[in-house]
């Protein structure tokens, strides 16, 4: 386990390295424009360009460039993200400073939208693999289909437009200047941005663990349980459910991470500062250090959350073992 989990942790570092790589050589090959122009203002002179060209690295060689930011990358206390390199050549504040302000209402927002969806997702999928054929099934299938077609940006602007617009019982966007992020759960602002996100997770969610459970409660090992005598209770609990929830936990681990790392239209449309909406104001204003940052963060929880689910994995299936 301890050789598994080393080889998959430097994968993880090479992962890292080929995400950095990609996002410098995407960015760069961008019809962008010019950093030092934005920065100089109106009317610039040549020898200020020159030298803010000069400040921010970018009148090096192009791999010269990229050693330079993947340096600041290296993942060791103090170094990561280093801000004399990944500082915003929009407002040059430093990326982990901005990220760091702006993570805690993005696991907010993940959190609460993960805690919502299993609480609907998975009881709705074990009551219509359970009652196959009747009436509850075929609910729960229009709920997954309306679901899963329902486009994020969309559902979120139909929520904000009926719960606030018209029946005024929802706040508005966005988190007002001086309020705490406490006080801003506690006040409801969090509850339509987790609704939007569960709604669609959880008709996937509900529709995996309904075909999973299906197909779990006809192996040999279930009907052996049946001989027995065992409830069908337990059974299913014990014995089904645990195998059906293997391939939930990888998309779990996948979905959590994906939204740690910014859930870009939904903070966009309900106005939340956290990393998505970061993100694309970054991109909006070529803030390349800041595209860097957070697309490398993103990936970091992306290669975390694989390592965690193959860990789980030992844990949910005994027939797993990492060698």
């Amino acid at each position: 386990m301890a050789r598994y989990l080393i080889r998959r942790t430097l994968f993880g570092v090479l992962v890292l390295i080929v995400v950095s790589l990609f996002t410098f050589i995407v960015f760069v090959k961008l019809p962008t424009q010019d950093p030092a122009i934005r920065l100089a203002g109106k009317h610039p002179s040549a020898q200020q360009l020159a030298l803010i060209r000069h400040n921010l690295g970018l009148d090096r060689p192009i791999y010269v460039q990229y050693w330079n930011f993947a340096r600041g990358l290296i993942p060791w206390p103090g170094f990561f993200l280093d801000p004399k390199v990944y500082y915003s050549w929009y407002n040059q504040v430093p990326v982990r400073t901005e990220i760091a302000s702006r993570f805690p209402v993005t696991l907010v927002l993940t959190l609460g939208a993960t805690v919502l969806w299993l609480l609907m997702g998975i009881p709705v999928g074990i009551m219509s693999a359970t009652k196959r054929g009747s009436a509850m099934d075929r609910t729960a299938m229009v709920f997954a289909l309306v679901g899963v077609s329902a486009p994020i940006f969309w559902l979120s602007l139909v929520l904000l437009y009926v719960f606030h617009f018209q029946l005024h019982i929802a706040p508005s966007t966005g988190i007002p200047e001086g309020m705490s992020l406490w006080q801003a759960v506690w006040s409801g602002i969090f509850v339509l941005p987790w609704i939007s996100l569960a709604i669609t997770n959880a008709a996937f969610y509900s529709r995996m663990v309904r075909g999973n459970l299906l197909e779990t409660m006809g192996e040999d090992y279930i009907r052996t349980a049946r001989a027995k005598g065992i409830s069908e209770r337990r059974v299913i609990y014990k014995h089904g459910l645990r195998g059906a929830l293997t391939p939930v936990v990888t998309m779990l681990g996948l979905d959590v991470a994906f939204l740690l790392g910014g859930a870009i239209i939904t903070e966009s449309v309900f106005q939340l500062p956290g990393i998505g909406q970061y993100a694309l104001n970054s991109l909006y204003t070529d803030d390349f250090p800041a595209v860097m940052g957070v697309t490398v963060v993103g990936a970091f929880f992306i290669v975390v959350a694989n390592l965690a689910v193959d860990v789980v994995y030992a844990f949910l299936d005994p027939r797993v073992r990492y060698t």
